[in-house]
């Protein structure tokens, strides 16, 4: 039996993390004593560790999971790799002698991880092959496409509920994001989970404002260019309903003096993959893109996630917005929709066959329109919708419970929804909850500059990532730049207490770090110190 002791040296060695997240720590003690587990985590909330830190406890075992996207699985072994603990995938990418050296390597029980795409889980040589591999546990990420009433229903998804039958014996843990009540009960019964845990994270994200506006078509480009300039020099993410509209955003926002990329499915597969890449690596800090960008994109300091025209359901909107503020820090969530929003969505549900699937899609473009046009608390409404029963009515975080800003609301900048009084009675209201507000750290240089070494910081990991032929992230995220360039350590015993940096990245890149801290240093005035 794995002690906790255990668990928390392997989330120190190989994460850098001193400390759980809520409910972490328990669902990887469900995980390793070999129970059915379902687990409801919000986008940032920490979902992927929960499995990863199990598999990297169990030396002669393999922990499969079945992904939906190529890029996810390559990005997971990325990471997983820099942080030392082997994994592979299996997907179409691969050379016939590459697929052949994975499966050479799981058959041996080399990798802590293997990932599998669905559509490959349905191979009639899949079965066979993971029976040669010896699997502690199998997982299902994002468990709700396997549901009819999820926004993202994937037919191949059902051909999972055969992995019971398969392997009666290995445990299988579903992972999601965004799941109702309904949707939770269907991803059980589909993949015969027996007597599961159950863990549902609160889909209260309360680090996110949200802001709806409606507005004229007309005048989004402008409200879109001011929203861009109110978060200039930081990450956004902007949600368009089409193709189209994507190269139309990107080339008006060009004309702005805005550098932006484009991100969409018929976009060729080359250009799109450089154009994620440089957005994650920060050559450039706008990405608009359509539904196709996003799933399992796993960058922390996004600033702001817009969208330009009503999403098909809540669920959508919640997983897309939920992008945004993944490290904790305050961060917006804009939708600017106008009515002709309602003319597209009735046309993409008319062109559904199946009568039971038009209906559910009817229940959620109803469930979209009633949170764009209510009055009532945008994060309350969201947790409704889940199934969570808040204690609180207003969050002092929404348009609704506080006062539009200025930059959105126009030059008056008059209230939308309630006073700015309501607003603070709200942040009093919600801090005897436990709602957690942000702080920041105090610097512990001066601010001008910690921000420059954070840009030397960026520069450096650029250099690594370049050289490796790795994404930036991968290397090191930017909440550990930004708390390196405030506590500037000297050491590699320095190193270790900063959030993010394991054994792993210590050997890796401890003494290239420290020493590109201290050229830093030494560059600069004392008195800027």
């Amino acid at each position: 039996m794995i002690s906790g002791d255990e668990t928390l040296a392997a989330l120190r060695r190989y994460w850098g993390h001193s400390s759980f997240r809520p409910l972490q720590e328990r669902i990887v003690a469900s995980l390793l004593a070999g129970h059915d587990t379902c687990v409801v985590m919000p986008t940032g909330g920490g979902k992927s560790l929960c499995y990863q830190l199990p598999a990297a406890l169990l030396p002669e075992k393999t922990v499969v999971v079945v992904s939906p996207l190529i890029a996810l699985m390559q990005d997971q072994v990325n990471q997983l790799t820099q942080m030392g603990i082997a994994a592979g995938m299996l997907n179409s990418t691969l050379s016939r002698d590459e697929q052949y050296e994975v499966i050479r390597r799981a058959r041996q029980g080399e990798y802590r991880l293997l990932y599998l795409s669905p559509e490959r889980l349905a191979r009639t040589d899949t079965v066979p092959l993971l029976k040669a591999v010896p699997v502690a546990f199998f997982v299902i990420d994002e468990a709700h496409c396997i549901s009819e009433w999820g926004h993202e229903f994937r037919p191949d998804y059902r051909l999972l509920s055969s992995l019971r039958q398969h392997f009666p014996d290995r445990p299988i843990a579903a992972f999601t994001a965004s799941a109702t009540r309904r949707v939770r009960h269907d991803i059980i019964d589909q993949l015969r989970l027996r007597e599961p845990h159950k863990y549902i994270a609160s889909f209260h994200r309360a680090n996110l404002r949200y802001f709806v506006r409606e507005c004229e078509a007309q005048a989004q480009p402008a409200l879109l260019v001011r929203a861009l300039t109110q978060h200039a020099g930081s990450n956004v993410i902007v949600y368009s309903p089409t193709i189209r509209r994507v190269s139309e955003t990107v080339e008006f926002l060009e004309e702005q003096g805005i550098p932006a990329l484009g991100y969409h499915a018929r976009m060729d597969n080359e250009q799109r993959k450089r154009n994620q890449e440089r957005w994650m690596a920060d050559e450039v800090k706008v990405l608009v893109g359509t539904i196709a960008f996003g799933l399992g994109i796993n960058k922390a300091a996004v600033r702001s996630v817009i969208h330009l025209a009503l999403p098909k359901s809540i669920e959508q909107y919640y997983q897309e917005a939920g992008r945004a503020g993944r490290d904790g820090r305050p961060s917006d969530c804009i939708l600017l929709w106008a009515r002709r929003d309602l003319g597209l969505l009735t046309y993409f549900i008319n062109q559904i066959v199946d009568p039971a699937e038009k209906q559910r899609a009817w229940q959620r473009y109803h469930d979209i329109c009633g949170f764009a046009e209510s009055s009532r608390c945008r994060h309350r409404q969201i947790c409704l919708h889940f199934g969570e029963n808040p204690k609180w009515n207003t969050c002092g975080a929404c348009d609704v419970c506080t006062t539009m800003p200025q930059w959105l609301a126009g030059t008056s900048g008059r209230p939308v929804g309630r006073q700015k009084k309501t607003a603070q009675l709200a942040s009093s209201n919600v801090k005897n909850t436990d709602r957690r507000q942000p702080e920041p750290v105090k610097p512990a240089v001066n601010a001008r500059h910690s921000e420059a070494l954070f840009e030397h910081l960026r520069s450096w990991r650029r250099s690594i990532s370049t050289a490796r032929g790795i994404p930036a992230f991968t290397v090191m995220h930017d909440s550990t730049l930004d708390e390196l360039s405030r506590v500037q350590p000297e050491s590699l015993d320095g190193l270790r207490n900063v959030h993010g940096i394991g054994e792993r990245k210590i050997e890796q890149y401890g003494r290239d770090l420290l020493d590109a801290i201290k050229k830093f240093r030494s560059a600069v005035k004392p008195d800027h110190l």
